[in-house]
């Protein structure tokens, strides 16, 4: 649930509530059929394992980046702005891996008129292990 978080609430170190979920094929199919993203190496484990020898079907990059999105919106609420989102897939998800989303504030400023947070962000495997390394910066309101 959105908390409407305000510029004044937060402070350089400060990590987001941390955001999971489960990658199964369910999830997998919904993502790809809204998106047109039908690809075998990530519906077929025979396709998945010929391309890139895993184990079998692996994650869309895209539905990671979504995930961060979601991520900033479930902390940021209704009332805040996701400026930009920048991230790299350095890292393979698997079907059934949990990926928590991570994010800390690296900055805070009034430019340009707009209350400005900016954050490095990641995709986390259940091992633990970075899998999508990014930036985000997000414009909150003030209590001013």
């Amino acid at each position: 649930m959105p908390t409407n978080v305000h510029f004044e609430d937060v402070k350089v170190g400060d990590e987001i509530p941390a955001w999971s979920r489960t990658t199964d094929f369910m999830n997998w199919n919904r993502y790809a059929a809204v998106n047109d993203e039908l690809v075998y190496i990530h519906m077929d484990d025979a396709a998945g394992r010929a391309a890139l020898n895993e184990r079998g079907a692996f994650g869309m990059g895209n539905l990671r980046y979504t995930y961060i999105l979601d991520a900033l919106r479930d902390w940021i609420g209704d009332e805040a702005e996701i400026r930009e989102v920048g991230v790299q897939f350095r890292a393979i998800n698997q079907k059934d891996d949990t990926l928590t989303v991570t994010g800390k504030i690296t900055d805070k400023r009034v430019e340009d008129g707009e209350h400005r947070v900016y954050l490095d962000m990641n995709v986390v495997n259940h091992e633990g292990q970075p899998t999508c390394p990014g930036h985000a910066i997000v414009v909150l309101p003030s209590r001013a």
